[in-house]
């Protein structure tokens, strides 16, 4: 160690600062084992250089981070946004990965100083330091700081036991360890802003595919979750009572499990009870299949599924993807209640969708489904489910609640039919074509 630093001092003599000398002295050490091949090295060897060079570079993680914590002059030295966005330039790293560093640095620098303190002395290394952070973080506002000191020092002694992932899991409880009378109060609030946020995030996005099938995915509430899983695992297990009645019967075929749990969202969609849920446009929410006469009754045909235009598609895909199904899926979809089949004549014209009301019906209101699919105003796509009936002849000026008086306008262009400053003009293809009064 000697020859390393008299080989510092005849390099670079004009370097005083203890830490530009510590790490002269360090690089000057590893050049002496540059070549040294550990092929050589006994077991017992390895196993000690493994945790001692571990322990070094986490203590001069430390101290890269405590320099950067303390960095701020370089970021407006050089213009940069931040020590980190100037460390990342200059070491040519990841701006992420410095990013987290200064976090990191920050929270140990102004907050946890023992924490800080136990990384130097490498009692505990960056990853269990990051996780200790974030734990202590997570506290709330409320806690007494002797409590969050207590927490920081358990928290610590346990990094010397335990890896991050089981000491990220004694941090979600470390009130319950040093202050059980907290608990309760801290614990109901903290599951409050949790569920408030799972509110916050709740998102759920349908896309198809063009291949026949659609993509769900989103973010729902945990308690949501459980109960959504609780109920597909109703149908995606083995049902006892097959297998009793014919033990040779394999009542869930050899399937992966994301596949069972995909058939059981299938089934519990088709379970749903229409009349339980809520007005929707008008009707009940309700799915209509249109489909000529002679193709429903024929083994290969088929039909056309109203609202499929509610899905987005991929823009790379049949525009018309997911609006047809076989004749075969109609025949069964019409024993369904929960599905409205509108039997078609030769001409297209509606059989069978029940007696007209003075007021739209619903059975009037899935004729103009039938009918105009998609809201009638000119260049306008929102589907007919989004859809609202108008009367094109108003009723407080004479006109009656028949079909023919009847348009399925969204309710941005239903508005604007019953705004004096616009004038509408119903085309001869039915669509309904707006101008701004002059």
């Amino acid at each position: 160690m000697r020859a390393c630093a008299e080989a510092v001092v005849e390099r670079r003599p004009h370097v005083t600062h203890p830490i530009l000398v510590a790490t002269d002295l360090i690089d000057e050490a590893l050049k002496t084992v540059a070549d040294t091949n550990p092929a050589f090295m006994a077991t017992a060897d390895k196993a000690a250089a493994l945790r001692e060079l571990a322990t070094l570079e986490s203590r001069l993680a430390e101290l890269r981070m405590r320099i950067l914590a303390d960095a701020d002059d370089l970021a407006a030295e050089s213009g940069a946004r931040d020590a980190a966005g100037w460390l990342a330039d200059s070491t040519r790293t990841r701006l992420e990965d410095a990013r987290a560093d200064l976090r990191l640095a920050v929270a140990l620098d102004r907050r946890w100083q023992t924490l800080g303190a136990a990384l130097r002395e490498g009692r505990v290394n960056t990853a269990q330091a990051s996780v200790i952070v974030h734990a202590l973080d997570e506290l709330p506002d409320e806690v007494p700081t002797v409590v969050l000191e207590r927490a920081e020092g358990v928290l610590i002694e346990h990094a010397g036991r335990f890896a991050p992932k089981q000491l990220a899991r004694i941090g979600r409880h470390i009130l319950t360890v040093i202050a059980p009378d907290l608990v309760d109060e801290a614990e109901g609030r903290r599951l409050a802003a949790l569920e408030a946020e799972g509110r916050r995030r709740t998102r759920l996005t349908l896309r198809r595919l063009g291949d026949g099938t659609t993509r769900v995915s989103g973010l729902i509430p945990d308690a949501s979750a459980t109960r959504l899983a609780t109920y597909l695992e109703a149908y995606a297990n083995p049902r006892r009572d097959v297998v009793d009645a014919d033990p040779t019967i394999d009542p869930v075929p050899c399937l992966p499990y994301p596949r069972h749990l995909g058939d059981a969202f299938c089934q519990l969609i088709g379970a749903l009870d229409p009349k339980r849920l809520p007005v929707h446009g008008g009707d009940a929410t309700t799915v209509v299949v249109t489909i000529p006469f002679e193709k429903l009754m024929a083994d290969l045909g088929a039909g056309d599924l109203l609202g499929s235009g509610t899905v987005p598609s991929d823009p790379h895909t049949d525009a018309r993807a997911g609006e047809s199904i076989t004749a075969a899926q109609a025949r069964r979809l019409a024993c369904n209640a929960n599905i409205i089949p509108a039997v078609l004549g030769g001409d297209s014209e509606v059989l069978d969708l029940g007696r007209a009301r003075r007021l739209f019906s619903a059975a009037q209101r899935r004729a103009l489904l039938i009918r105009d699919r998609t809201c009638r105003a000119e260049g306008c796509d929102i589907p007919g489910t989004w859809s609202e009936a108008h009367h094109w002849v108003t009723w407080q000026s004479g006109g009656d609640t028949g079909l023919d008086n009847g348009v399925l306008l969204c309710s941005h262009h239903h508005h604007r039919a019953h705004d004096p400053t616009y004038e509408a003009e119903r085309m001869g293809n039915g669509d309904v074509r707006f101008n701004r009064r002059t």
